[in-house]
């Protein structure tokens, strides 16, 4: 399972026509197909809705958030107490931001076998490998991560 980062779901509502909300569209799509097997946490829904909601008003906002809930093969994973202590612990020794420490947590916590983020932060976070957006979508194809 690989963990998504809000922002792979946030380009493409923000920005539509760059390289980085394209590669995300792609992304998506193969977990729309089931062709990669994905979750994040509820907290990127509350990216989303909060980004929208800054950008493009609240209407826009709540649409936004209707269709993340109803987002085709992504799994929503839980956030307890111990994932917290994870995030905490993760924010200390790596200087992460509280949402930031808080997906690698998650993911960490659940076993991922990575994170695909645009986000080089999560590049310090030693139990996490961070795809990058761009190159996870240029090599998707190829990747083991991929259901056949």
């Amino acid at each position: 399972m690989i963990y998504l980062d809000a922002n792979v779901f946030i380009f493409p509502i923000l920005t539509q026509d760059t390289r980085k909300s394209m590669a995300c569209k792609e992304i998506l799509e193969k977990v729309v197909d089931g062709k990669l097997n994905a979750a994040t946490s509820a907290l990127t829904w509350d990216e989303i809705v909060w980004a929208t909601r800054k950008y493009l008003g609240a209407a826009d906002s709540i649409e936004e958030g209707k269709k993340f809930m109803e987002f085709p093969n992504l799994r929503l994973i839980e956030t307890n107490e111990s994932t917290l202590i994870i995030a905490n612990k993760l924010m200390e020794r790596n200087k992460l931001k509280p949402r930031d420490a808080l997906h690698a947590a998650t993911a960490i916590a659940n076993n991922a076998e990575g994170i695909i983020s645009g986000d080089s932060d999560f590049d310090n976070v030693k139990e996490l490998k961070r795809f990058s957006i761009e190159k996870f979508a240029k090599y998707s194809g190829r990747h083991r991560y991929l259901n056949k």
